[in-house]
């Protein structure tokens, strides 16, 4: 009996032990939890303060010669150089003779027809002195004015019906009016330049032939620039013509300056864009490429009681971020413009309010927040 006590004996003091342990720990009082507490969230604001906001309509284009011009060719020759090398990226001045058709022919067949009106003028003339002497001065001062190296003068008026059927019936008017088609044929020959510009292609040059219809060359237009811009039909309302545009280069370091010079008033299927163009005015004293690919930015109308917010603050077109009272709160907007980076919104929004202008993610109404102001000046 005493061994068995002996053996239990251990396992009686455990237990006795576990129980004791038991009635002890339930005169302890329950610790209360410590609910853990959220951080406000440190986000960029902006105090909105509304005003008139001028809107800016930006996009690209390239500058190109508003006035392109073709050269072909009416008449048939050789070509010969004129005042300048007829050959790409020459520059001329308006005047300037760029090229010439052999003019040989057309000129040996003017001064003969010349003759030939001489030669009627002469027999006509004593006829005239005879039936209608008050005339004769002013007709034979004309055949005196009629020269091979300048252009026929006009024909005197004539009145007396009797003059105008000696003149019909001598072929005067006939050969009069073959001298100045002639004339009008050679100066077919000559290729002046109608503006000051460059050659940007030639397809011939001096000793080839030509035939009527064969193009020579592509001109342009350097004192009358201007940029093509498509603009989606959304925004073509915030423009007029003659707004002031501001021009750069894509890297930035030069600026010039244009405005509207006209808008087209059909939109494009496919794009559903409309083109407007716009005139370079200022260039600063810098020499404009045609070619130069330009950022455009057009001064559009202005907006009242509006804000610029950037973009990536506003969500789906619809809401931004306030904080209000130490908490994020949702707000509704209506969007007046779209810039790009930039909406204009005007409404939605009151003065004083908190604007969260940094792209948020994870935050709905209600989390607390910690507005930390910015200079928008500094964005």
């Amino acid at each position: 009996m005493k061994r068995k006590l002996l053996v239990l004996s251990p396992f009686i003091v455990l237990v006795v032990g576990i129980i004791l342990m038991r009635v002890l720990s339930s005169f302890k009082e329950d610790q209360p939890k410590r609910m853990p507490q959220a951080r406000p969230r440190l986000v960029s604001t902006e105090v909105v303060a509304l005003s008139e906001v001028p809107a800016t309509l930006s996009t690209y284009g390239t500058l190109e010669s508003s006035q392109p011009v073709t050269l072909i060719s009416e008449v048939s020759g050789t070509l010969q150089e004129g005042a300048i090398k007829f050959q790409p990226a020459q520059s001329f001045r308006t005047g300037d003779l760029l090229l010439k058709v052999d003019d040989r022919p057309i000129s040996l067949q003017l001064n003969s027809t010349k003759s030939d009106l001489l030669s009627t003028l002469s027999n006509l003339l004593p006829e005239i002195k005879l039936s209608m002497p008050g005339v004769y001065k002013t007709w034979e001062a004309y055949f005196n004015s009629i020269s091979f190296d300048k252009p026929i003068p006009p024909l005197p008026e004539t009145v007396d019906l009797r003059l105008k059927a000696l003149l019909a019936r001598y072929n005067v008017y006939k050969l009069y009016f073959t001298v100045q088609d002639l004339e009008i044929r050679l100066k077919k020959h000559y290729f002046y330049a109608p503006f000051n510009g460059s050659i940007v292609s030639t397809q011939l040059r001096s000793g080839s032939t030509a035939a009527p219809g064969t193009r020579l060359a592509e001109i342009i237009n350097l004192d009358e620039l201007e940029v093509e811009i498509q603009l989606p039909a959304k925004d073509i309302g915030w423009i007029t013509v003659g707004d002031i545009v501001d021009l750069s280069t894509s890297d930035g370091n030069i600026h010039w300056q244009g405005r509207i010079d006209r808008i087209g008033n059909t939109i494009g299927e496919r794009s559903q864009s409309i083109p407007a163009y716009i005139k370079l005015d200022d260039t600063n004293g810098q020499h404009p490429f045609a070619g130069t690919f330009l950022k455009v930015n057009i001064a559009a109308e202005t907006i009242p009681n509006a804000f610029r917010v950037p973009r990536k603050a506003v969500y789906e077109e619809s809401y931004v971020f306030l904080v209000d009272g130490g908490i994020f709160k949702q707000q509704a907007v209506d969007i007046a413009f779209d810039e790009g980076d930039i909406y204009i919104i005007n409404g939605g929004i009151a003065d004083g309010d908190t604007l969260v202008t940094e792209l948020l993610q994870g935050v709905s109404t209600g989390m607390p927040a910690q507005a930390l102001l910015s200079n928008p000046d500094e964005e």
